[in-house]
């Protein structure tokens, strides 16, 4: 009798693994095979520097936008938008979008752009005002608005990380799904349109504009690269891979207007996602599975620097356990990043050494797009 019970579960079991209906159709494909951490990705705790700021004043400061005055924009899981002062202190509420706010950027009117994962892509007023832009392109409705940076003259380059998946907590599902649900847009207040200039990207994520304003880069999060449009000269229009085969997950992706991209990666390469890659069948059973067996990203804060050729200038660290991670977000303010997490009830500050040349000074600070 309990070899029959212990059978007929186990054949329910296999058959939910198996057959249980699920929200992903995953598409194979093939992962390159993680790079090592040494060499340029060589594992350090130059991030056990940093400091924590605004503890336990919300959850989930994905972004940290800077004003002309240095004082600290974050964005809170429960919608919340807070100002704080420079040090991390006075917390002063500027808004709540009533969704989830996810990057931000200053427009050069002093507006506070947002990509809310729920709401689309927002504008805050100085005083507080909350007015929706775009909230779709091309006929489909934005389901992840995830990233945002404006140029110099207003113009609004941001993502929509999945239209599929949403509203803004199932990044799993596209990445395990591997389907193309990502776009790059951009967004003119001139006519008040929004327009698709990518669209089939694994995740698109963090997105950035180098200091001349001649390229954009947008990071593809489940292909672990990063996409390069470009804006001006003879390939304006067209597109190329930046950066290949990043040796972790890729989040934000800021630039400090003096030729430095801050990359942050959530975690490094997950092997057993990796693996997964090119078995569809898989990956739909480890979906599965409850989210504690399912592939983890390890608990590592791990920021890279890269110029405007793609080349790794900078490589910060942290393995310890109190590390700040994950990290989605990397700022640069003067010499110090500004480091925003997904999950913390915190964001950090960490300072870059005064001979680090990216450095900014400040005569460069004007020119500093998140």
């Amino acid at each position: 009798m309990i070899k029959n019970i212990a059978l007929l579960i186990l054949i329910i079991l296999v058959g939910y693994l198996l057959f249980w209906p699920v929200s992903i159709d995953p598409v194979a494909w093939q992962a390159p095979e993680a790079p090592a951490l040494e060499g340029p990705y060589a594992s350090n705790s130059a991030l056990a520097k940093s400091r924590s700021l605004a503890v336990d004043e919300g959850v989930g400061p994905e972004d940290v936008a800077i004003d002309d005055d240095g004082f600290l924009y974050v964005g809170y899981v429960d919608g919340r938008i807070v100002r704080f002062d420079p040090d991390g202190s006075n917390p002063d509420l500027i808004a709540d979008t009533k969704g989830r706010p996810l990057g931000l950027d200053f427009d050069p009117q002093g507006n506070l752009i947002v990509a809310d994962g729920y709401k689309g892509l927002l504008s805050i007023s100085p005083s507080g005002a909350i007015a929706a832009l775009s909230q779709r392109a091309n006929g489909v409705d934005y389901r992840f608005t995830d990233d945002v940076d404006a140029d110099s003259n207003g113009v609004i380059y941001f993502t929509d990380a999945s239209s599929k998946f949403g509203p803004a907590l199932h990044a799993r599902d596209d990445i395990l799904e591997h389907g193309g649900h990502g776009r790059l847009l951009r967004y003119d207040p001139a006519t008040e349109k929004a327009e698709v200039l990518l669209d089939g990207l694994q995740f698109a994520n963090g997105v950035a504009l180098s200091q001349d304003e001649d390229f954009v880069l947008v990071n593809e999060t489940g292909s672990y690269r990063i996409v390069r449009y470009w804006l001006k000269g003879d390939k304006a229009g067209s597109h190329d891979v930046f950066f290949d085969n990043l040796p972790g997950i890729p989040d934000g992706v800021s630039a400090n207007g003096n030729g430095t991209f801050w990359v942050a990666l959530f975690s490094p390469r997950n092997a057993m996602l990796d693996a997964m890659s090119d078995k569809p069948l898989l990956r739909k059973v480890a979906f599965r599975l409850p989210s504690f067996l399912q592939p983890q990203p390890a608990h590592h804060g791990f920021v890279l620097g890269l110029n405007e050729q793609g080349d790794v200038t900078h490589n910060l660290q942290d393995t310890s356990a109190d590390a700040f991670a994950p990290i989605t977000s990397v700022e640069q303010h003067g010499n110090t990043l500004y480091l925003g997490s997904l999950t913390a009830p915190r964001f950090a500050a960490y300072p870059l050494p005064a001979n680090d040349p990216a450095t900014v000074t400040e005569q460069d600070t004007r020119n500093v797009t998140d």
